[in-house]
């Protein structure tokens, strides 16, 4: 397979084969927030040999195929639904763990470093802006793109759904950067040889977050959201 037949905007090749999500994790490759870029100017943008990237992507394509939903031909609703029972219920047990974990070793070892106290502070902004984002996809964002697939109940914010997904791609933006200063604070959530089992129980679950995190908001900002302002915009 060519180089160019890789070379689109990083979102669309995901959303094709969303195994090749790990390829793009393996390179530090942004497919969600940043994924409306195309390759060849990522990998320029970041000092990687294209060749290389496109080698792995082939490696990725030809092996075993996970099962899986392809949610660029099933409903809004569905994949509302999906993103709700899946992601959001993630959230609500993940982010109070991690808020115990953060606090508690920035407690204990931040005498050793100091980053963790900056961390548990990032952490704690990441958490509270999250709960507020998906509390408004849950109550208002969600209700409204589920009916445009329900032909003349359409509620009051869905002809007008661009506007409120300019916000929500705003906190995945913000988002992004907070994933990307706790993992700069962590040193690539890797622990030291001497950290202890909390501190290696913290790092894990970060990093569990960053991945997480990444699958969702490709989900909304590549696959969702557009077709929700595409659906919006033949019913005008």
């Amino acid at each position: 397979m060519s180089t160019s037949t890789f070379d689109r905007p990083v979102c669309q090749l995901v959303a094709e084969k969303p195994s090749r999500s790990r390829v793009f994790e393996r390179w530090g490759i942004d497919y969600c927030c940043g994924g409306k870029k195309i390759l060849s100017e990522v990998c320029a943008s970041k000092n990687l040999d294209l060749s290389e990237v496109t080698q792995d992507l082939e490696a990725s394509d030809s092996g075993p195929q996970p099962s899986g939903t392809d949610w660029t031909k099933e409903s809004l609703t569905a994949l509302s639904d999906h993103i709700q029972s899946v992601h959001h219920h993630y959230l609500t047990l993940a982010l109070p763990r991690l808020t115990m974990l953060t606090e508690r070793v920035a407690e204990r070892h931040a005498k050793k470093d100091p980053r963790l106290v900056e961390l548990s502070h990032v952490f704690a902004d990441f958490r509270s802006e999250m709960e507020v984002h998906t509390g408004k996809e849950d109550q208002i964002l969600f209700p409204a793109i589920r009916s445009l697939e329900e032909p003349g109940q359409e509620n009051p914010v869905a002809r007008g759904i661009a506007q409120p997904i300019s916000v929500m791609l705003a906190d995945h933006d913000a988002a992004g950067a907070a994933l990307v200063k706790m993992k700069e604070l962590t040193d690539g959530f890797e622990p030291s040889p001497d950290a202890c089992n909390t501190h290696r129980a913290m790092l894990d679950a970060l990093a569990e977050l960053e991945a997480e995190t990444h699958q969702h908001v490709h989900l909304e900002n590549n696959i969702l959201f557009p077709r929700a302002i595409e659906k919006a915009s033949s019913l005008a």
